[in-house]
């Protein structure tokens, strides 16, 4: 079930708050937090049952990998016990997300004719398998206590959270779920959540799949692009990730306030990011600090040299790179960015004599560029939209770009309103505004967590969150998958 969808707005998340309190305002807390976990199941198993089977699965084994390490105190044991839990978590993550992408490189490289699995990736594998991982060795490093099974499972099939992050740890969230304040509706945190999660939707509805019909056509015949044309596609690209993503980390943030817990946050405005390093700092968070605590520090982190140091951030970027695809483009894209992190170490004094401002467009450039290898189907496509660059042309946007643009509601609204004449003479004009004002938005906008950290709620963000939540419902006729 998408957060972007008439049943889960209408149906699911109202029955999911009201049965949650109700349970609470009765003094049935145990029947609470077995609710919100069967609600969860149905939000995750709406689209199969075959998913909620493996995820149900995966919760049975890694508490019972737990438990199984508590049964002896040697040391031996437990790290069999943990050695099990990981093979179990990244064995599954290899079997779903990387077989095929592994017997393609063994085929080609030693002309063999294995065949493929061809199977579907269950929805947000990734994410619920990471924070299984991190229970497992903060259990075996005893930094956790020994969580009941409702309260673990709970952990782990939170919906909010499920199957696009932010990736939480269990000491984040357990209390928040176990804390007796948290059990009563709070005015406060109601209307904090409807912000936060009418704000993520307008970013995922109304600018992400707006963009995406661009990039999609642009990526449909990469090599009919000009450079201008390229450049394009690649900002739109850019823009499109950030606002899918950020807007659907930010309905998690929301929907979390409505039951009083606070997610981390995932998204800090990356793009008024003046480098690489600070990029990463602000993008996807919860999986920079992820493998930060579990690949970076064990691997020696900057402890060991200059050159250590570099290899161990080499090593988290590829593994960044492997973790988002099962495909080469992604594996080039986490050494682009590996290598950025880099250039910004070395010569960070010199980069921090230039302005700000032109730090901060360079950035984004970068990031435009490497980001059209991620979203390329292949090398190739890749490369290709990065030759574009330099592709000469009469400075006319490609035709498909303006048609997939046309066909938003939004430009048709200003047809309507008496600019055809304008669109008709200058058919690029109306998609440049509206790319720049998104990049003008993430440059110098407030982003959700600072907006919602302002209790100033008055009548204007009344109007703005009751308007953003009916224009994006609105826009629900034509859902999009994160």
């Amino acid at each position: 079930m998408l957060f972007n969808s008439y049943i889960f707005v209408f149906l699911f998340l109202p029955f999911a708050v009201i049965g949650y309190y109700g349970l609470h305002h009765f003094g049935w807390k145990r029947a609470a937090l077995g609710y919100l976990i069967m609600m969860s199941m149905v939000f995750y198993g709406y689209n199969s049952m075959a998913y909620l089977a493996m995820l149900v699965i995966s919760i049975l084994v890694n508490f019972f990998l737990v438990r199984l390490m508590d049964m002896k105190s040697g040391q031996g044991w437990r790290r069999v016990v943990l050695l099990l839990g990981l093979a179990y978590n990244l064995g599954i993550l290899f079997y779903f997300k990387y077989y095929d992408f592994f017997i393609e490189n063994v085929n080609t490289v030693f002309r063999t004719d294995y065949s493929f699995l061809r199977l579907a990736l269950p929805l947000g594998i990734s994410f619920y398998t990471f924070q299984q991982i991190s229970y497992v060795i903060d259990s075996y490093k005893g930094d956790c206590e020994r969580y009941d099974f409702l309260a673990y499972a709970a952990y782990v099939s939170f919906f909010p959270q499920l199957i696009a992050g932010p990736i939480v740890y269990h000491d984040e969230l357990i209390p928040q779920l176990r804390a007796e304040k948290n059990h009563h509706l709070q005015y406060e945190n109601l209307s904090r959540g409807l912000y936060a999660f009418s704000l993520g939707m307008a970013k995922k509805v109304l600018a992400a799949d707006s963009l995406s019909k661009i990039v999609t056509a642009g990526y449909a015949d990469v090599g009919a692009l000009n450079n201008i044309s390229t450049m394009f596609v690649m900002v739109c690209y850019s823009l499109q990730i950030y606002f899918d993503f950020s807007g659907y980390c930010d309905m998690a943030y929301g929907i979390g306030y409505l039951f009083n817990v606070t997610l981390p946050i995932n998204f800090n405005s990356p793009y008024k990011a003046a480098s690489i390093r600070e990029f990463w700092e602000r993008w996807h968070m919860t999986l920079t600090r992820f493998f930060t605590k579990y690949i970076y520090i064990p691997l020696g982190g900057s402890r060991k040299g200059t050159a250590r140091t570099y290899i161990n951030v080499m090593v988290v970027f590829l593994v960044s790179g492997i973790w988002h695809g099962a495909n080469w483009t992604f594996i080039l894209w986490g050494a682009v960015n590996g290598l950025g992190n880099l250039f910004d170490r070395v010569f960070d004094r010199i980069l921090r004599r230039i302005p700000r401002l032109i730090r901060v467009l360079s950035t984004f450039c970068f990031c435009s560029i490497a980001w059209s290898m991620f979203r390329a189907e292949s090398l190739e496509q890749g490369f290709l939209m990065i030759k574009n660059l330099g592709a000469a042309g009469d400075g006319r946007m490609y035709e498909p770009l303006i048609e997939a643009f046309d066909k938003l509601l939004e430009v048709k609204l200003l047809g309507w309103m008496g600019l055809s004449p304008l669109m008709q003479a200058c058919p690029w004009l109306i998609p440049a505004v509206f790319a720049a004002l998104l990049v003008c938005a993430c440059l110098w906008m407030r982003n959700t967590q600072e907006k919602v950290a302002d209790d100033r709620y008055g009548l204007w963000r009344i109007v703005v969150t009751v308007g953003l939540l009916i224009w994006s419902i609105l826009s629900l006729s034509e859902v999009i998958d994160f």
